[in-house]
């Protein structure tokens, strides 16, 4: 793999400091505001007077609206500017919650999982089109992964978080300060980053590179997200469920693997940026990332284990593909025409909502049939392929020049 140059320059300004800051903040506050909802449904449900079905309504309705905004946020992005449109996302965000909040409803709940899907939608293309525009290209790929660690942050926070406040204010109390922390994470935001320009200018092509948004590489690159999505938000999800019933382990030793997967996971993405600034050839990467982690986790499947070994292998998996995560947007950055990053973001990104619905009742069959093992060895062989179409996209790179 060959090394980029100017790798040495890698003093950070003081600008960019501050933008990625901002969007870090933005990018942990969406991943807890996606699990606002789930800690509190035993509370909704007692206050509310419905079933577990329909509080799961609101998440359907979230993802849902979600993936089929996702898209067209990208091109509204590079239309009129994402320091605009990531903040109306995170002031809509933040009024769904405290609108639920206000009223504690059933209608406000189904509302608000709307208005949160679509509040989700600007995330990745706003946050995308400003550090693509920001930050220095020397410094492209810790700046994704620190945009993606904050992601996780937040997500592994939410829970204890959401409870906390519930136990200490209320539910109604929870649900406000949820959607204020949006509001606040939005003042941030506007007063920090660069303001965009009156009026969106449209860069001139370079020579080599493609100048429609939909082209087979993006279009690629969307199905290279699903296989992403597929293998690890099914794992993710029933990943626990899936050692207890094959017999491994029990529930406190599930839960710990489980959480070495994760953190394992958010370890690996601050390593691979290191990785994304100093290689080019962030498909190989990518490859070698999930290829490595999909042979281990077919392993656990597969193979005769004790239970700390299970633990630590899939810990090992967790880092081998955290690494793998700045190089795979770094080959979506190189994909994006000019002056057009927010859309292509958007439009790939949208594979993550069309995993997210096909996983879980995929995976939750693979257990309730009896085969929990088969978790493992078809996430993995998601992994495999993940790692087959990394290497496609590096050969087609190779092939344009």
């Amino acid at each position: 793999m060959s090394i980029t140059a100017d790798t040495a320059s890698s003093g950070w300004t003081a600008p960019e400091r501050r933008t990625l800051g901002a969007i870090a903040a933005a990018h942990a506050v969406s991943h807890l505001h996606i699990l606002v909802l789930p800690p509190l449904f035993p509370l909704l449900q007692a206050q509310l007077g419905v079933g577990f079905v329909e509080l799961g309504l609101a998440i359907t309705l979230f993802s849902i609206v979600s993936a089929l905004t996702q898209a067209p946020m990208g091109f509204l992005v590079d239309r009129i500017g994402p320091r605009r449109v990531l903040t109306a996302g995170l002031v809509l965000g933040g009024a769904a919650f405290m609108l639920l909040g206000a009223t504690l409803s059933y209608p406000a709940l189904l509302l608000a999982g709307a208005m949160a899907g679509l509040a989700n939608a600007v995330y990745h293309p706003s946050d995308y089109a400003i550090l693509n525009t920001e930050i220095a290209a020397p410094r492209m790929g810790r700046a994704f992964s620190l945009h993606t660690f904050a992601g996780f942050a937040g997500g592994a926070v939410a829970p204890f978080l959401m409870l906390g406040l519930a136990a200490g204010l209320g539910l109604a109390g929870a649900l406000v300060v949820a959607g204020a922390i949006g509001w606040a994470a939005a003042a941030w935001l506007w007063l920090t980053c660069p303001a965009d320009p009156v009026k969106a200018a449209r860069a001139k092509p370079v020579a080599g590179q493609p100048t429609r948004v939909l082209n087979g590489t993006v279009i690629s690159l969307t199905g290279f997200f699903v296989l992403i999505s597929l293998s690890f938000g099914g794992m993710n999800a029933f990943a626990i469920a899936a050692l207890v019933a094959s017999g491994s382990m029990g529930l406190a030793m599930a839960s710990t693997a489980l959480t070495l997967l994760l953190a394992g996971s958010a370890g690996g993405v601050l390593i691979g940026g290191a990785l994304a600034d100093r290689f080019t050839r962030h498909g190989l990467v990518a490859m070698a990332g999930f290829g490595a982690a999909g042979v281990l986790t077919i392993g656990v499947a597969l193979l005769p284990m004790p239970a700390l070994l299970v633990v630590l292998v899939l810990g090992m998996a967790g880092v081998l593909s955290g690494l793998c995560m700045p190089s795979r947007d770094m080959m979506v950055r190189a994909a994006a025409p000019p002056g057009q990053a927010g859309a292509v973001f958007g439009v790939v990104s949208t594979g993550f909502n069309i995993g997210g619905m096909i996983a879980p009742p995929m995976f939750g069959w693979l257990v309730d049939s009896g085969r929990p093992e088969a978790v493992f060895l078809v996430g993995g062989m998601f992994m495999l392929a993940t790692a087959t179409m990394a290497l496609a996209q590096e050969l087609a790179r190779a092939r344009r020049g």
